[in-house]
């Protein structure tokens, strides 16, 4: 069913999607950078406040990433991208107006409601658009190359307009920005292969969840996934949250501006990313890959977060950091996605994905949230390390489990 205006044709699906993903990492990407340091230096927020703005934000997708899920499989997966645009752009324009933690915790938790109507819909539609299965994968991993280089370019145009004005000035422009590419999605992407479900919203809804359901407690191979994907994301939280805090505890230089560290930081980890993702491209289909390399991303993460709880300085800090951002990160999430899509059937392929996406928020709710207690309490290096040896159990799960054999 045509379901938009548009006249790009199926073979440029790849092209289109691959390029919205590189947009959207600059838009997103160099907001971040700008509003991390923005939560630290301008609203002086502790490292539990830090944590808690992000609870919030992610009980907000806990409870509706499923609900948008199906909706997506019911009526659009193209309209909830779009809607997923409007609500990110206004909750990262919003944040560089304000200061106070209540109102930061509420625009984060704007932020957080606007990623569950993407998660899962923009990764189906690009399977139903592409029609092509076989290509699927090697399109993902290719899509998260260029995010990586979107972000890194992110970097550096937000870094560099955030040290030229103020930090402030550059979130607002950013969630602008990601206003404005929603309407290059509304008018861009189009819904050729995708049936809205017939007859009441209601029943329709129902039967896709409990369908999504039944598969995955059925698919032990996608319930492994889940249970990874919530331990390392419990790790992520923790370091994502607190990994500025460390480096100025262990002396991050003051000069030049440190939105100029972050942004050299940033920009050498998402070009390692990139690479790294090039790499795992070419043989992402191969059988065994995805368990192996999900793995092996997981053993490379535990050691970058040890070394970043014993760093005695803020150089081998760094290096620590890099592993992790450069190869953990990316690859988990990527390969995770790619792992499930593929045993998923297009019926019920959102709503599956955004179960994968309660994975991660219930592992950065749960396990970020203890993590922090911990970084409150008993100091930065012990939350690190415990984080580490999250990655730890985590690559442990998989090789135990055979299912790279």
């Amino acid at each position: 069913m045509q379901t938009s205006n548009s006249e790009t044709p199926p073979s440029d699906t790849a092209r289109v999607y691959v390029a919205w993903n590189f947009t959207r990492a600059i838009f997103h990407r160099g907001w971040w950078l700008a509003t991390s340091l923005y939560l630290v230096v301008d609203a002086r927020l502790s490292p539990l406040e830090l944590v808690l703005i992000s609870t919030a934000q992610q009980l907000t997708t806990l409870a509706f990433e499923v609900p948008t899920g199906v909706i997506a499989d019911t009526i659009s997966r193209k309209g909830s991208v779009v809607v997923a645009h409007f609500l990110m752009g206004a909750g990262m324009l919003l944040t560089g107006l304000v200061t106070d933690f209540w109102a930061l915790m509420a625009t984060q938790m704007l932020w957080g409601l606007s990623w569950t109507f993407s998660s899962g819909a923009d990764v189906a539609w690009l399977t139903d658009e592409l029609d092509a299965p076989e290509r699927v994968d090697r399109v993902l991993t290719a899509s998260s190359r260029f995010d990586q280089l979107g972000a890194a370019s992110g970097l550096v145009l937000f870094g560099g307009l955030a040290w030229a004005t103020a930090l402030s000035t550059a979130i607002v422009t950013a969630g602008a920005a990601m206003l404005a590419l929603g309407v290059f999605v509304a008018y861009r992407f189009t819904e050729r292969n995708f049936e809205p479900r017939r007859g009441p919203r209601f029943s329709q809804s129902r039967s896709i969840l409990q369908q999504g359901i039944a598969l995955a407690r059925g698919d032990r191979v996608i319930l492994l996934v889940f249970a990874a994907t919530f331990l390392v994301n419990g790790a992520a939280e923790v370091a994502g949250r607190l990994e500025i805090k460390r480096l100025v505890e262990l002396g991050f230089p003051a000069a030049p501006h440190p939105i100029v560290w972050l942004t050299g930081l940033g920009v050498v980890s998402l070009v390692f990313a990139a690479i790294a993702l090039r790499i795992v491209e070419a043989r992402i289909g191969g059988a065994g890959v995805a368990p192996r390399v999900y793995a092996g991303a997981c053993a490379v993460g535990a050691l970058g977060l040890l070394v970043l709880a014993l760093a005695p300085d803020v150089t081998i800090a760094l290096a620590g950091l890099l592993l992790v951002k450069s190869i953990t990160w990316p690859l988990t999430r990527t390969v995770g996605v790619i792992w499930v899509n593929g045993r998923t059937p297009s019926e019920v392929r959102a709503t599956v994905q955004s179960f994968l996406a309660q994975a991660e928020s219930a592992g950065e709710i749960a396990l970020g949230l203890s993590l922090a207690v911990v970084a409150q309490g008993a100091g930065l290096p012990l939350a690190f390390a415990g984080a580490s040896a999250l990655l730890l159990f985590t690559t442990a799960l998989l090789l135990r489990s055979g299912a790279g054999r």
